[in-house]
């Protein structure tokens, strides 16, 4: 795992690329991860989800999913901005695409049974940011908080 790990940030610091793009796996994980670490709360029922939600996007390995849990919080904790992850996924992802993420996250801003308002602040920042309309925005956060009361209604 640490030579792939090695070797991925070989790649990224490669010379021909100096402010290189990040790939699309790892952009959707630190936006999701941001989402995780905006409560400044990071909770094992938010990482289980978020690790799940990657898998069903990209059907990685159990070691692959690992490597990416661990980038995108290191990149997560590091990048003064986001933009650059924000500009890749919404350059190459539909609108619907992007509309799902936003969905994802407010997925995970619930998993632990209660939204905070530094996750909705952060949702509603990146939304924005990926051209999310605000009704979208709305509708996502609606349909997550549904589920989140159903699933505590069954506990």
């Amino acid at each position: 795992m640490m030579a792939s790990l090695q070797r991925w940030i070989n790649e990224v610091a490669a010379p021909e690329h100096e402010a290189a793009e990040p790939d699309l796996r790892l952009a959707t994980a630190v936006l999701l991860c941001e989402v995780v670490r905006s409560d400044y709360r990071i909770e094992e029922v938010e990482l289980g989800l978020m690790r799940e939600q990657l898998q069903q996007q990209f059907q990685l390995s159990g070691e692959q999913l690992d490597e990416l849990m661990i980038m995108a919080r290191q990149e997560a904790e590091s990048a003064v901005d986001h933009h650059r992850f924000v500009r890749e996924l919404r350059d190459h992802w539909g609108y619907d695409r992007r509309v799902d993420l936003i969905q994802q996250m407010w997925a995970l801003a619930w998993s632990d049974g209660d939204k905070d308002a530094l996750e909705e602040h952060r949702i509603r920042a990146l939304a924005d940011l990926l051209h999310v309309s605000h009704s979208d925005f709305v509708r996502t956060r609606m349909v997550e908080q549904n589920r989140a009361a159903i699933r505590n209604s069954d506990d």
